[in-house]
């Protein structure tokens, strides 16, 4: 008498991960519609009840560039490399408010949502992804300001021109998603056992600001800070895309290699650091 056993085939089995550097993506894709939803979600919440709904997406970079022309260009005369001071502004203003949303909303992804985290499964990547894709759309309405600013200027015969780095724009996106990507969830487990940090982030990445050449160009740092200001990797980021666009800034592979060595490295150590702490953070959250 032959004796049969039935096995059940589970379309999904939870398991431990076996590697700290394993990303899940198999997963990540199969939950996209998830990743869908908390995009919108990001949408709906942040413009729920407001009176000018998405049309915050022009006045914030509009108003920052309109009281940056006003303090660094004509009181305090910083130079802008010969450019339009709106202009050269909001080219600075636009990469690096993609990069800092990425990265102060990423950071505090395990304490927003704890109590999500703790009742149903699902890949916990989903969550900070969400995050850089819904600011990616925010980063894309931003773009259509500055190019009609462009083509505006062009009209009014400014001295730029569009050079062959702007075949880079695409890396610099990727640049931008990721280093915001990579610190935040850094920043996201530290904060499990730190809470300090959650105060700290907020004014810190606006000093971090100051630090790269978003209200200056890097041709008028001073020789003794000029490395300081190459430190930081948005730098060498904002200089390409302005580059790119407008003509002016100082780009080299130099720079451009430590910013994609430095987001490379961010993002093993924030996947390596998020891996870890998704495991306990439920019990010191």
């Amino acid at each position: 008498m032959q004796k049969t056993t039935d096995t059940p085939e589970w379309d999904l089995v939870i398991q431990p991960q076996s590697s700290l550097f394993s990303l899940n993506l198999r997963d990540v894709w199969r939950y996209r519609d998830l990743l869908v939803m908390f995009v919108k979600r990001d949408f709906v919440s942040f413009y729920k009840q407001t009176i000018l709904g998405p049309l915050w997406f022009f006045i914030q970079p509009l108003f920052t560039t309109i009281v940056f022309t006003f303090i660094f260009g004509n009181l305090a005369g910083l130079s802008t490399d010969d450019l339009p001071q709106p202009l050269f502004y909001m080219a600075g203003i636009t990469a690096w408010n993609y990069f800092a949303d990425c990265l102060t909303k990423t950071s505090t992804v395990f304490r927003d949502n704890a109590n999500i985290f703790g009742k149903v499964y699902f890949p916990r990547l989903i969550m900070p992804l969400s995050i850089v894709a819904s600011n990616l759309v925010r980063f894309g309405v931003q773009m259509i300001l500055f190019i009609m600013m462009v083509v505006y200027y062009y009209f009014q015969g400014a001295h730029f021109q569009i050079t062959w780095a702007i075949a880079l724009f695409p890396l610099l996106i990727i640049l931008m998603a990721l280093l915001g990507l990579g610190l935040g969830l850094i920043i996201t487990a530290l904060t499990t056992t730190y809470r300090d940090l959650a105060f700290l982030i907020t004014f810190g990445v606006q000093l971090m600001m100051y630090a790269t050449t978003v209200i200056y160009p890097l041709s008028s740092a001073p020789a003794k800070y000029h490395t300081i200001v190459t430190l930081n990797p948005m730098t060498g980021i904002i200089e390409a895309f302005r580059y790119g666009f407008l003509g002016k800034g100082i780009i080299t592979w130099h720079t451009l290699g430590y910013s994609v060595i430095f987001t490379v490295i961010s993002v093993l150590l924030g996947v390596v650091i998020f891996n870890k702490t998704e495991k306990t953070f439920v019990d010191t959250i």
